[in-house]
């Protein structure tokens, strides 16, 4: 009996010990998470920031100098499991995998209101997190995009043109969207709404910042 006993103490403390070290690890994991995603916001509003035309931005034909190939097709992650970008980018703009219509962007749904002025996101910036800087400056498994679109508050109906009316709410802002996929799954999403200094001019200043959950 005093063996059964011990032996179902040190089971539990196995346990225990185990628990706390995983619960430990997809912490550190999930806020590395965050970081990575906050890194490439910070590469793509300093592009962004050096731009004049965001019109360019929006319509696709201009991105960050941080990419690793065509804006689409599948990339390897580093615990060699796949991530498609073109997929991504869909699920944001009409909750499917497959390619979106003209009557999907402007639908309203509960995820996007906004009917005319839905966001009709565009990959900006894409790549390892380790690649963001020098070899050997950052030692992550993390890969990061970055959207951007126009802000829903602007109503033009024109998603793919920033506004040109200084009276609008939404001429000189845009919407950027961070994820960043780890390990085992693990990913986290972070949000930004950046403006011109001043509505006009180069540089980006940060309106809002929310981490989506």
């Amino acid at each position: 009996m005093a063996t059964l006993l011990m032996s179902a103490l040190g089971a539990a403390l196995v346990l225990t010990t185990s628990s706390d070290a995983l619960i430990a690890a997809n912490f550190r994991t999930a806020q590395e998470g965050v970081y990575a995603a906050d890194a490439a916001l910070e590469r793509a509003m300093a592009d962004l920031g050096t731009l004049a035309d965001w019109n360019a931005i929006l319509d696709g034909s201009a991105s960050s100098a941080f990419v690793d190939g065509a804006p689409g097709g599948v990339r390897t992650l580093a615990d060699g499991s796949p991530l498609d970008l073109g997929q991504t980018l869909n699920m944001l703009n009409c909750r499917k995998v497959t390619a979106c219509s003209a009557w999907d962007l402007t639908a309203n749904t509960a995820q996007r209101p906004w009917g005319a002025n839905n966001p009709v996101w565009r990959l900006f910036a894409y790549g390892t997190l380790s690649s963001l800087l020098p070899p050997h400056a950052i030692e992550s498994a993390y890969y990061v995009i970055v959207m951007v679109a126009d802000d829903p508050s602007e109503n033009d109906d024109d998603p793919l043109r920033d506004g040109q009316d200084p009276t609008n709410p939404g001429t000189g802002v845009l919407s950027l969207r961070a994820e960043a996929f780890g390990p085992r799954g693990a990913r986290q999403v972070v949000e930004v709404t950046v403006a011109r200094p001043g509505g006009e001019g180069f540089g980006v200043r940060v309106l809002s910042w929310r981490l989506i959950r």
